[in-house]
């Protein structure tokens, strides 16, 4: 009984430990991403936060005494400014909270946060106190109640609950990332990061981190292989009826894009002569976009670095732009804590007091 014993628990052993191998095991990079867009359609439920950032951002005329002031002015207010989205959301019912905020640095550096509550068929958003332009006291701090179901039949056009479908959504994202991804050679733009050099923020726990970059070596094909070979499948994906529907697209207009994309010889023989300047004009320091999976392969972090100079041949203007921007998601499909809740009673307003508070204190 006991050698049994013991031969079960070994098998048992080794069962798990074959099993936990297989759930962290590392896929090629492709194939990884496609697991991950796949997988991003069992979210139900997560809690996200998301930065934009710009770090550098400069424009050097080759004659400095050309050199625009409001223009500088202008630059110099949006480097650094950082654009960053927190929030929650639950696929039932559909409901999505978050927080906006923009922050501008500078001279005329400013702040605005605007909080948002979305359910299936109404908008909330919260009126902020925005610098420079005056809105009634009574009516800040107040959650603006849109209907978009209204909005959509005061524009002209129907309304289409299928656009606030989150899994339709994600599916035709998944559809979308596939077609693209599988057009890209693994070898030339992809590859596996090692998660200890991926600098991910604290809290995010990955199985794998995949890397997909552009460089000036392969920016020429990377443009030929999204206009001639992506493009065109994501536009045969757009044609399904029910992407088609939900998008509210008519398909002349897709035809009509098809048939923009379908290049000529002599069209090609063009474009390669433009992306041969394009590799003059621009240099590429860094594009890199890194996408994290955790061990159940969900897409739980991606972020984008991008540093670029374009320097035209003709002007030997330059423009230095470098940015950063990040998505990361945690607690998935846990249940939803939301924060700022459905707002109601007072502390909702409807556009039409909304315009007759704001009329009234503009004395119209």
């Amino acid at each position: 009984m006991t050698k049994r014993m013991g031969a079960l628990l070994l098998t048992l052993l080794l069962t798990v430990s074959l099993a936990l191998t297989a759930c962290s095991s590392k896929q090629e990079p492709k194939e990884a991403l496609k697991t991950a867009a796949a997988n991003a359609s069992k979210l139900t439920s997560y809690e996200m936060s998301s930065n934009f950032t710009i770090n550098e951002l400069s424009y050097k005329p080759a004659d400095e005494s050309q050199q625009d002031p409001t223009m500088t002015q202008f630059m110099s207010m949006l480097k650094d400014a950082q654009f960053n989205v927190t929030g929650v959301y639950q696929s039932e019912p559909m409901q999505t909270e978050m927080t906006v905020s923009l922050e501008l640095k500078g001279d005329m550096g400013m702040t605005f946060t605007i909080p948002m509550v979305m359910t299936a068929e109404k908008l909330y958003v919260k009126v902020p106190s925005i610098p420079f332009f005056p809105i009634p006291e009574t009516v800040v701090g107040k959650f603006l109640e849109l209907d978009l179901k209204e909005l959509a039949e005061q524009e002209g056009t129907e309304w289409n609950p299928d656009a606030m479908d989150a899994a339709k959504t994600q599916k035709l994202s998944n559809e979308v990332m596939d077609a693209i991804l599988g057009e890209y050679d693994q070898d030339k733009f992809f590859k596996n990061v090692d998660v200890k050099d991926a600098q991910l923020p604290e809290g995010v726990d990955a199985k794998q981190v995949v890397q997909f970059s552009v460089t000036n070596d392969n920016v020429k094909e990377a443009v030929t292989v999204l206009v001639t070979k992506a493009l065109p499948k994501v536009l045969d994906i757009l044609s399904k009826e029910e992407y088609r529907d939900m998008l509210q697209l008519d398909q002349a207009d897709i035809d009509q894009a098809k048939e923009d994309l379908n290049i000529t010889e002599a069209d090609q023989t063009e474009m390669s002569k433009d992306l041969d300047q394009l590799k003059e004009t621009l240099t590429i320091n860094k594009f890199n976009i890194d996408f994290a999976l955790d061990k159940q392969d969900f897409p739980v972090y991606q972020k984008i670095a991008a540093d670029l100079l374009i320097k035209p041949v003709d002007t030997k203007d330059e423009v230095k732009l470098a940015f950063t921007g990040s998505n990361t998601y945690t607690k998935i499909n846990e249940k939803a804590a939301f924060k700022i809740n459905i707002p109601t009673g007072e502390n909702v307003i409807t556009m039409q007091e909304f315009e007759e508070l704001m009329n009234s204190s503009y004395g119209y």
